[in-house]
């Protein structure tokens, strides 16, 4: 579980695998924390070479430290990085700096334990969902939870994305969401540019609580005020 250390956040460097997900992390860092300064590292290559290679190579651990290392001379004092698909490639590189890191999704998963025995998993890639799946699992080892998890991979979904078709993307993890929110007492998003689908289908999913990554994480920061370790 994350930890609060004793020092407050001054600096919070972000670091991603999608440069389209900065604005959404601007916007919550100056709704949370705006006494915080914060700064954005970007390598989008990195999951592209994860699905070519099928699986997170040397290589990409050593990319991911180095990432980490440049984010902690750059003066952060915290480290949030916002890719899942690199996750357990972060806790590997995590000890390469002496300040604090925090993978994205695992507030996210802690929040989903806290909420039910029965999580639903949605995710539109295979590389996204393996590092959720066992993020989970691990968490609810730590806390003694007895978890069950039903996972859905939305084929297709993130092609569609890629192809500049945002309706088909959405349309798919909607009812994909719809589906699953039956079965399961939360869900959570592999990913978070799944979270744009949250609105259109609010009225349609009663009560069953659906979490995304940036704002959990973001609000995790600001109102635990110090910095965050993995633990």
């Amino acid at each position: 579980m994350s930890q609060a250390s004793n020092r407050p956040i001054k600096t919070l460097g972000l670091i991603h695998t999608s440069a389209t997900l900065i604005p959404v992390f601007n916007e919550l860092c100056k709704s949370y924390l705006p006494e915080v300064r914060c700064f954005n590292l970007v390598d989008d290559a990195l999951v592209g070479d994860i699905m070519r290679a099928g699986s997170i190579q040397p290589g990409i651990r050593r990319r991911v430290a180095s990432y980490l290392m440049a984010g902690e001379q750059a003066g952060a004092d915290q480290l949030l990085v916002t890719c899942s698909s690199i996750g357990p490639a972060v806790e590997w590189a995590s000890s390469s700096v002496s300040v604090p890191v925090m993978r994205v999704d695992q507030p996210m998963a802690d929040q989903a334990i806290g909420i039910g025995h029965q999580i639903g998993v949605v995710a539109t890639l295979p590389t996204t969902l393996n590092p959720t799946l066992d993020l989970i699992e691990r968490r609810s080892a730590r806390v003694g939870a007895q978890t069950k998890v039903r996972d859905v991979l939305v084929e297709g979904a993130f092609d569609a994305l890629m192809a500049q078709d945002p309706e088909l993307h959405d349309r798919l993890v909607g009812e994909a969401l719809i589906q699953l929110s039956k079965q399961v007492d939360v869900i959570v998003l592999a990913q978070a540019s799944m979270a744009r689908v949250i609105p259109s289908i609010k009225g349609t999913i009663a009560t069953t609580p659906i979490l995304s990554s940036p704002e959990t994480a973001i609000r995790f920061l600001a109102e635990s005020s110090h910095c965050s370790v993995m633990q």
